[in-house]
């Protein structure tokens, strides 16, 4: 239970009308969750205008309401709270009523188009084998300790991350590791928040059915960093054509990482093979299980981030070495008859060229590339054909089909996709709407030592079909269906 007028501390408030010496013990944006003594948030979304529920939520029992209109029926029992944004106001609203956890720990976002899940959680996993108590929010799960919880998106809700992050505190977990998405950034849900450091990876084409324009992309991504503070650090790839623009207004210590520039945390590949890569970082050498240009990215970004947390050079480089794929990342087996299937969560044009590069770089040119993938529906059409495009350039067969269709019609998606494909492809590739069918067809097309990459879900255990999740597991799948074989 928290004060009103507390938990209103650094909100920009327009207007009040009732008390703010009253007793909250919930706050929410859900009118299916109010409780009596609740304060209900009211936001204008995409789908839905929360103002509409007012009159429901004081039935069920709030006691205040913040709203960015008043409603035409002030009662005299409710406290009214009005303010310019709502969602704004959630966040600071949300870490006030929890205490303002991420003051009471080390809390680091990691933002960019491509690998956030990746480094977030090789960073949580890092600094639980150093014995640091860590908590990590990601696409994939929220992580307390060794608590594993699920979550439905990049960056959850204003509420679902300070709770977190207060029951981080209680379990005295020191770092916490989160991913920051240009949907979470843009929504303010990290407005309040106060970060250790910030890490961008890299920008290429995503989410511009949201965004609109890749200029409005980066520059929702740049605010991140525009809003660090001073103690904390910014660290940027500082091969990405971005990578500095990031850091362009930041008032936090900036460093970069880079392959192929001078920077503060510079690498070489050495060695890259099925089994994994051979490093060298500031001159050290390094052997990891991750495979690909992309993943020497990811763990420059995670050493260099280590590094600035405290963790000494020499340690950090012995810990890499002992961190293994990140579910759906790269995630492989190997049939019985020397088959490969690779599940990753490619889902971007620039996703699925590094991880098509990456094969074609290791492979011997013996072997056949047999390549899986299909576009979201409901989400930025313009990367369907350019999705296609990269697939039938860079493999020797591809099967277009489903992934996440939602509600539209999956046949449709395909033929967006299939617009990208050159005519000297056509004969590469064939459309299998099914999913399932997809898969299968590519195990039975493979032969011995040719590689299957099925890319656009990755860690996903569901399939989208209208509104409704069935489930699916692309490796586990893939798995079986090359054991049969």
């Amino acid at each position: 239970m928290k004060s009103l007028k507390d938990i209103l501390s650094q909100v920009e408030i327009k207007s009040i009308k009732g008390s703010a010496e009253i007793d909250i013990i919930q706050v929410s944006f859900d009118s299916r969750d109010i409780v009596k003594g609740a304060l209900y948030v009211a936001q204008k979304g995409l789908l839905f205008d929360g103002h509409t529920f007012i009159d429901e939520v004081i039935s069920k029992g709030a006691v205040a309401i913040v709203c960015q209109e008043f409603p035409k029926e002030i009662l005299d029992h409710i406290t009214y709270v009005l303010v310019q944004n709502s969602q704004r106001a959630l966040a600071i609203i949300a870490s006030n009523f929890y205490g303002n956890p991420s003051r009471k720990l080390k809390l680091v976002g990691v933002t960019g188009t491509n690998g956030k899940t990746t480094v977030a959680t090789q960073l949580y996993n890092l600094f639980q084998l150093d014995g640091k108590k860590s908590g990590l929010i990601s696409t994939i799960s929220i992580k307390i300790g060794k608590e594993v919880f699920g979550t439905t998106h990049t960056t959850p809700d204003s509420i679902t991350i300070n709770k977190s992050l207060a029951k981080m505190v209680e379990e005295d977990v020191e770092y916490c590791f989160m991913e920051v998405s240009s949907h979470g950034i843009h929504q303010s849900r990290t407005a309040g928040l106060v970060f250790e450091g910030g890490i961008f990876t890299n920008l290429t084409h995503d989410h511009l059915d949201y965004h609109k324009t890749f200029s409005e992309y980066r520059d929702v991504k740049k605010r991140f960093f525009d809003e660090l503070p001073k103690e904390a650090f910014a660290l940027t790839n500082a091969d990405d054509k971005n990578g500095m623009v990031m850091l362009q207004n930041t008032n936090a210590n900036q460093y970069t990482y880079a392959l192929k520039t001078v920077a503060d945390f510079k690498g070489k590949i050495l060695e890259n093979q099925f089994s994994g890569l051979v490093l060298s970082i500031d001159g050290q050498e390094l052997y990891t299980k991750l495979i690909g240009e992309f993943n020497a990215y990811n763990l420059l970004a995670i050493y260099g981030a280590a590094i600035l947390l405290g963790i000494e050079k020499i340690e950090v480089l012995r810990l890499i070495s002992m961190l293994k794929n990140v579910d759906g990342r790269f995630q492989y087996t190997i049939s019985p008859k020397g088959v490969i299937a690779i599940v990753d969560y490619a889902h971007t044009p620039d996703a699925l060229k590094n991880v098509l590069e990456t094969i074609n770089s290791i492979r011997t040119n013996n072997e056949n590339v047999i390549t899986v993938v299909g576009c979201g529906g409901d989400r930025d059409k313009e990367k369907r054909p350019k999705m296609a495009s990269i697939a039938t350039q860079l493999s020797n067969q591809v099967i277009l089909t489903s992934d996440n269709p939602r509600t539209e019609d999956p046949v449709e998606i395909l033929k967006d996709m299939e617009q990208g494909v050159a005519p000297e492809h056509y004969k590469k590739y064939v459309t299998i709407t099914d999913r399932f069918q997809a898969i299968k067809t590519a195990c039975q097309m493979a032969e011995e030592n040719d590689i299957i990459l099925i890319a656009g879900k990755g860690h996903e255990t569901y399939q989208i079909l209208g509104k409704t999740k069935i489930d699916f597991d692309d490796f586990k799948i893939a798995k079986e269906l090359l054991n049969q074989s």
